[in-house]
């Protein structure tokens, strides 16, 4: 599961749901009354709202794809990227259905019923829910196009969350100026000058480790006293120092890159199972650079190395 936050679209296309849904409350057509007082509370012929039957199909037509286009563009957050119904994304149908119903509601600017009704007017709800419906097609296409609208709305998932100040260590790496082990006379794991690396063979004539009173050698440590091969002392040696991971750029600014291919995130302790696939068509923000490999950041806040970095399009 890919549980997306929504993002500053997805909060657009909700505005433009809750108008839809209001609109169709709302008389679709008004009647003239050619100048009549109608009293309060009476009933007008063919002043009904978009859930009357009356003017079918402008239900099933203009407000329920309008509506569930708004559901499957949000709901598409919380499912897996790539899920897919009769060959398109939920995101796609989502389109498709938004440009429908905005059609559909054009054409009813110009409808005529004829002689029988000539009064009628366009209505609030008919005004209203075409306004929204622009919106919502406008808004679930630029979705794809726009970096902008694809930032995450929850701050704590937002482009600046999880960022490391530039000069503090990553986790796992040891703190500047601490030693990397206890190192001290006596400690387990100490290297003691003058002791060999270990896999190398004992002189002849060493006591053997487990003597009465002495403890017993680690493995490969020769016993007190013990002599190098020649007759010469094994000088300090010290353990390699672990490589560590590029300087990030201090002049490094984040930006907004899709993948022409699926490619592997990696975690930042080095582990070599991926954390996530960045799928291309998805926009996701470069928070930081290391040499020659990003440090990516996902819609849902997981951050993580992209070694592969040939051929992105930046935003």
């Amino acid at each position: 599961m890919n549980n997306r936050s929504l993002t500053r679209g997805d909060a657009v296309v909700l505005v433009a749901a809750a108008l839809l849904l209001l609109a169709s409350f709302l008389n679709f057509y008004t009647a003239d009354t050619g100048g009549l007082r109608v009293p309060p509370g009476t009933d007008i012929p063919f002043e009904r709202n978009g859930w009357s039957n009356l003017y079918w199909p402008v239900l099933p037509a203009i407000f329920l794809p309008g509506l569930i286009s708004a559901g499957l563009t949000v709901g598409s957050r919380f499912l897996p990227e790539n899920t897919q119904f009769l060959g398109l994304k939920l995101g796609q149908w989502g389109v498709a259905l938004a440009v429908f119903a905005t059609w559909s509601a054009v054409w009813t600017l110009t409808r005529k019923f004829g002689s029988v009704i000539d009064n009628l007017n366009v209505g609030a709800g008919q005004w209203i829910g075409l306004l929204a419906l622009f919106l919502l097609t406008g808004v679930t296409i630029a979705g794809f196009y726009v970096p902008a609208l694809r930032v995450p709305l929850i701050s704590g998932s937002g482009p600046n969350a999880g960022l490391t100040p530039y000069g503090q260590p990553q986790p796992g790496q040891p703190q500047p100026g601490q030693p990397q082990q206890p190192g001290g006379y006596g400690y387990p794991g100490a290297h003691q000058p003058g002791q060999p690396q270990p896999g190398q063979p004992q002189q002849p004539g060493q006591p053997q480790p487990g003597g009465y009173g002495y403890p017993a050698p680690q493995q490969g440590q020769p016993s007190y006293g013990g002599q190098q091969p020649g007759g010469q002392a094994q000088p300090a040696q010290h353990q390699p120092a672990q490589p560590q991971a590029a300087a990030p750029d201090p002049n490094f600014q984040p930006f907004w890159f899709a993948v022409p291919a699926a490619r592997p995130l990696f975690g930042e302790d080095g582990s070599p199972n991926p954390i996530a696939e960045l799928a291309p068509g998805t926009w996701y923000l470069a928070v930081e650079q290391r040499g020659q490999v990003l440090i990516a950041q996902t819609q849902d806040g997981r951050r993580g190395v992209l070694q592969d970095t040939s051929g992105i399009q930046r935003g």
